[in-house]
């Protein structure tokens, strides 16, 4: 299966909300990869899913306790 790269726009803006959500996208099945770009003024969150939805993503960010569209 190819993987897919899903890309959100986030109020994730700064090393401390990386650290902060990081337990959270590091600890669900499906992510082979994610980033945050905070230098962008849309703090855009990219994941490579192996597996893992769209939804579920936004729902492991919010559950984190950050906000999060798709982009």
């Amino acid at each position: 299966m190819e993987a897919k790269t899903f890309t959100f726009k986030t109020n994730i803006n700064c090393s401390g909300c990386i650290a902060k959500v990081t337990p959270f996208l590091d600890e669900v099945n499906g992510i082979s990869n994610w980033n945050v770009d905070t230098v962008n003024k849309n703090k855009v969150l990219t994941v490579v899913s192996d597996g893992i939805t769209e939804q579920e993503v936004i729902d492991t960010v919010k559950k984190a306790g950050f906000n999060i569209e798709v982009f």
